[in-house]
């Protein structure tokens, strides 16, 4: 039986999957075989030997020690786009949030709410504090097409918005996903120029810290809106606020409030709203339940984080799986090994990423005995799996 430990608050009907008699699951199990996650900081954990996988619910793995995993044998997961559809319409939200003071004119209305008779005289005269522009017609520059850029920009367009996307990562098969109205661009300075919204939908990593910040809010049109639904660490907290202060960004919504940004005038600060809906919770442990039904049971890797991915059908009676790192002859080696020991190779798949942690599937028609100490005195070796 497979032991799957809950870390986090992790409640949902999705959990069923790993229900049954190959699973248990628990907040409360030694000797893990697989981890799921949510926010929980694992940098300072120590993970036993019996440990596979960690499986995150969510897109982000920055709380996770992916090098350290690889070089422990443990494959980390997440679960790119589950969530998407939730931050999505935050972000919708957002945009309609960054016009009209929406929230500022809702407060003071609660503050005449006992005028009787002359609240609606009041309205009329205070409500000129609160308006704003429509975005109908107006540019909004996308930063990041992946699954919810990409689904911003559409809705967006829809919207009567210009649309304008930039992602250098984004494959020609996931451009064709993008409305006619959406333009994607290869240069950042033409949404700097032109947008009069920006939306940032990037990954957090150490190249994107501070991606936006006092020199490239100088490039961005006066008045502009910047809509943050990815990562608070995107965005540099003296910059946003030292342009909301001469009023060269008109509003920053974000869902990621801190200390400085929480009460700062021009501000929207969303209590990290965006992937919380109970679908998107739903979703993210339903992928992470199969990513690790998937690892655990067939040895394919499927969104992970640290190794590069590997999906092979079953054809043989039994299945080797082997995580190494730098050795470029690895099938070669274990298909010696496999032959000296009288098993027969009959299908391979080979995943590597150059200078990095590699992976490899072999199916046979049998397994051999000592296969598995065999396997372990091949230089390279990280971690070794056999699978019936």
């Amino acid at each position: 039986m497979y032991k799957v430990k809950l870390l986090n608050n992790i409640k949902s009907k999705e959990l069923e999957r790993l229900s049954g008699t190959k699973y248990e699951v628990s907040t409360e199990l030694e000797a893990p075989d697989a981890i799921m996650v949510r926010s929980a900081k694992l940098h300072d954990e120590k993970f036993g030997e019996d440990l596979l996988c960690i499986a995150r619910a969510g897109a982000g793995v920055n709380n996770i020690p992916l090098e350290r995993c690889a070089d422990e044998g443990i494959v980390v997961f997440n679960t790119p786009g589950a969530n998407a559809q939730g931050v999505v319409e935050l972000a919708l939200c957002g945009l309609f949030l960054s016009t009209s003071n929406i929230i500022g004119g809702v407060e003071w209305v609660k503050t005449v709410a006992d005028k009787g008779d002359e609240v609606a005289a009041l309205v009329e005269k205070q409500k000129a504090q609160y308006v704003g522009p429509e975005i109908f017609g107006k540019t909004l520059g996308v930063i990041g097409l992946g699954a919810i850029g990409a689904k911003i920009a559409n809705s967006a367009g829809a919207l009567g918005m210009k649309v304008m996307g930039y992602d250098p990562y984004m494959s020609e098969e996931a451009a064709k996903g993008l409305l006619p109205g959406v333009t994607k661009v290869d240069d950042l300075g033409k949404i700097y120029q032109n947008a009069d919204f920006i939306s940032l939908n990037l990954p957090y990593m150490e190249s994107t810290k501070h991606f936006i910040n006092k020199d490239t809010i100088a490039k961005m049109k006066q008045g502009v809106r910047i809509i943050n639904m990815a990562r608070a660490e995107l965005v540099c907290d003296d910059g946003i606020l030292g342009a909301l202060e001469s009023g060269h960004v008109a509003c920053y919504v974000t869902d990621f409030p801190n200390g400085r940004t929480a009460g700062a005038a021009g501000v929207v600060a969303i209590p990290h709203l965006g992937a919380s809906t109970p679908e998107s919770e739903d979703n993210c442990v339903a992928m992470a339940c199969d990513e690790i039904i998937e690892y655990l049971e067939n040895g394919n890797i499927i969104n992970s984080a640290n190794l590069p991915g590997a999906n092979l059908p079953r054809s043989g009676a039994a299945r080797l799986c082997v995580i190494y790192k730098g050795e470029a002859d690895m099938a070669d080696k274990l298909g010696a090994v496999i032959s000296d020991l009288g098993g027969n190779v009959k299908e391979t798949l080979n995943a590597n990423k150059q200078n990095s942690h590699s992976y490899i599937i072999i199916d046979l028609d049998k397994a051999p005995a000592n296969l598995e100490d065999a396997v372990k005195a091949v230089d390279g070796v990280i971690k070794i799996r056999v699978l019936p």
